[in-house]
């Protein structure tokens, strides 16, 4: 099959929106879970069919469970006591544990926000999204990482969107948190901010358990069988209050749309093709898959964490300008709009990668409708019917071209110092401190 009668029945179709449907219908698939488990079956048939010769290949890690959460205040307003209970979700690898202590608004928990509260001892409530002026994005573990060392006893991460959803989100990867942590809706953050300036005692309770588990890649390839290889990677596990539709469903399920694109393209090098396991947890997966390749002879990496979501393509190339130049060549050259982004991050399954000096492309997606954050991303509200199988295979379109066209470049390995000027420069190396995630080595 030539490489346009590839693209043309893509765009008509194909396995993916089946493949999507299962994968969604499967029910929770946290790292570590049977869920996950079932998944990754799904994942094998996918790429036998499309001849990649699977295989699993398992790993351990520290398996979270999640318990009930409670969550309380305690006050008074000009005189009349206040008593009230709040919905709450424990976030992952929160601890169990009882905290009752002052509720304090850190507003949008941004490291100076952190620095400017006193938190010894307290319970601090934080938004999950980042004020624009930033210019970065603050990760949830950042910002829990910092109010650990202020001193704060317990964590409350307040959705910015609407709806009554309490997001989740791994405070740790792969370790048991500090102090306990819970997600409460955008709703009840409006109401625990207003208690914090009354002074108020917010009461939580956390039931979790962590325990030595077990998880899996899914790994194949396809093209010569050369020495050098490109990884393609994404990871189909998923938080399990909802069907991880679009973290990271759209992801995995545009991985499953580029393979017969890619293998009518007949790639000039091997290609390594992965489903990873746990990255909502540690990047546990990826981090195994890194440990069992020549990270020497991988070319590049593409990993596929949120494309397929919404309408227009979005590359992070983590400062890599040779990665920009064929991205805006290639997706431009398709006639599609696509949107950069430079910084670095270590928050997705390229950081093993990256962090050893492998060119490293995130595929994203973006709309000027969406607003910062997550949308509806770690909520009960990622399900089936937000998606557009549209977007899904012409974004798995893409990822095919762009990763036969690294299969026949070199592009320059990354000089891991300038990748941790690059972060220093972004503001990224205290929280990542913070996050337990900068490496010794620099």
């Amino acid at each position: 099959m030539d490489s346009e009668r590839a693209l043309g029945r893509a765009w008509q179709g194909g396995p993916a929106a089946a493949f999507h449907t299962r994968l969604t219908e499967l029910g929770p698939r946290l790292g570590g879970s049977p869920g996950e488990r079932r998944a990754a079956d799904l994942v094998v048939d996918a790429f036998a069919e499309e001849g990649l010769g699977p295989r699993i290949e398992r790993f351990e890690l520290a398996a979270w469970e999640r318990g009930d959460a409670a969550l309380s205040v305690s006050g008074e307003r000009d005189g009349a006591p206040i008593e009230r209970a709040f919905g709450a979700l424990a976030l992952p690898y929160s601890p169990p544990g009882d905290v009752e202590a002052e509720l304090v608004d850190v507003g949008y928990g941004t490291p100076d926000e952190i620095a400017d509260a006193d938190l010894e001892g307290a319970v601090a409530v934080a938004s999950t999204t980042t004020p624009a002026e930033m210019g970065r994005f603050v990760h949830r573990m950042e910002k829990y990482g910092h109010a650990v060392e202020a001193g704060a006893a317990g964590f409350l991460f307040a959705n910015h969107v609407d709806g009554q959803l309490p997001p989740t989100g791994s405070l740790r990867f792969d370790a048991e948190g500090s102090i306990p942590a819970v997600g409460v809706s955008k709703e009840t953050g409006d109401w625990l901010r207003e208690y914090a300036e009354l002074g108020a005692t917010a009461s939580l309770r956390v039931d979790a358990a962590t325990e030595p588990g077990e998880s899996q890649n899914v790994v194949g390839s396809l093209g010569p069988d050369t020495d050098e290889a490109v990884v393609l990677a994404a990871h189909y596990d998923a938080h399990d209050i909802a069907e991880g539709a679009l973290d990271n469903g759209c992801g995995i399920a545009c991985l499953v749309a580029a393979l017969p694109v890619l293998r009518a393209l007949e790639p000039d090098c091997r290609v390594v093709v992965a489903g990873l396991g746990c990255e909502e947890v540690g990047l546990i997966g990826a981090e195994d898959l890194a440990d069992r390749l020549d990270l020497d002879s991988v070319r590049a990496v593409v990993n596929v964490d949120g494309a397929g979501r919404v309408r227009d393509l979005q590359a992070y190339t983590h400062g890599h300008d040779g990665l920009a130049d064929l991205v805006e060549r290639v997706v431009g050259g398709a006639g599609q709009p696509v949107a950069l982004e430079e910084t670095p991050h270590p928050y997705s399954d390229h950081w093993p990668f990256l962090r050893a000096g492998v060119p490293s492309l995130q595929l994203h997606s973006t709309s000027s409708e969406e607003g910062r954050g997550r949308g509806w991303g770690h909520t009960s509200a990622d399900t089936r019917d937000k998606v557009d199988y549209r977007n899904v295979r012409e974004h798995g379109m893409l990822a095919a071209l762009l990763v036969a066209e690294l299969a026949g470049s070199e592009p320059e390995r990354v000089d891991t110092g300038e990748l941790a000027a690059a972060l220093r420069e972004a503001d990224a190396e205290a929280g990542m401190r913070a996050a337990g995630l900068w490496p010794e080595e620099w």
